[in-house]
């Protein structure tokens, strides 16, 4: 055993017995978090009502994700990016991450008016102590049933209604929200089909003529991809593209 280590040994040696009570009182020792303990002490209640304010407070933070994606624009606006990137005939450019953050800020933006309404009736009078937690989840929702309802289609929330078996409501504060969410995210997929064929025309248009072009110059062999690829990035640089497709999709939801 060489000197380095019969020293270490030498040192641990020396520190357990130091350490025997901190073992030894093991038990009493409370790591930071949060404990839920049921017991008749009003001290004791409290803090479980708060273990479970906090608990419900990160199943919504989980489930945000979500929410975000069939309850917003993001549905839209990232089926629009994705076909974009296919009518322009490249599978990996740009990438997955500056599509999707992308979309996040667009929808962010898009969703902006209904985050004031929401922040104003509701957020703000529930940290203010005015209203209730119940009260104030009423009002947070209101301002997203309305968007949701000015973006669904009468075909689409029929059809729910249809399957769920229920009666036409006479009014839109009648429709529940099991069954505007699938008729809301039909419409989305509807409308962003559309925006997506539109799209996808001019650069089909493209593709067209420069295989037209290839075979009667008697060029089978070479990829109709290699030319007209570079075509269609430099049309959509001249036009814009990025601000066209930005302006309709936000334009869009109004």
């Amino acid at each position: 055993m060489s000197t380095r280590s019969a020293s270490s040994m030498k040192c641990l040696a020396m520190l357990l017995p130091s350490l025997l009570p901190v073992v030894a009182m093991g038990a009493e020792i409370a790591l930071p978090g949060v404990r839920v303990e049921i017991a008749d002490q009003a001290g004791e209640q409290q803090e479980l009502a708060l273990a479970l304010k906090i608990l419900l407070g990160l199943t919504v933070l989980s489930l945000a994700p979500a929410l975000m994606i069939m309850m917003t624009s993001f549905t839209r606006i990232i089926l629009v990016m994705s076909m974009l990137r296919h009518a322009l005939g490249m599978q990996q450019t740009p990438p997955n991450a500056v599509l999707i953050g992308l979309s996040l800020f667009l929808t962010l933006f898009s969703m902006m008016p209904v985050v004031q309404v929401i922040d104003e009736s509701a957020y703000q009078p529930y940290i203010a102590g005015k209203i209730g937690a119940e009260h104030a989840l009423q009002q947070g929702i209101a301002p997203v049933r309305d968007f949701m309802l000015r973006q669904t289609r009468e075909e689409d929330l029929a059809l729910m209604l249809e399957m769920s078996g229920k009666p036409m409501p006479k009014t839109a504060d009648e429709v529940q929200l099991p069954t505007l969410i699938p008729a809301f995210m039909l419409s989305e997929l509807y409308t962003a089909f559309q925006i997506g064929f539109i799209i996808f025309v001019p650069f089909l248009l493209v593709d067209i003529v420069v295989s037209s072009l290839l075979m009667s110059l008697g060029m089978m062999m070479m990829p109709p991809m290699m030319i007209s690829l570079p075509i269609k990035v430099l049309m959509f640089v001249l036009i814009d593209g990025w601000n066209l497709i930005v302006r309709a999709l936000l334009t869009s939801f109004h």
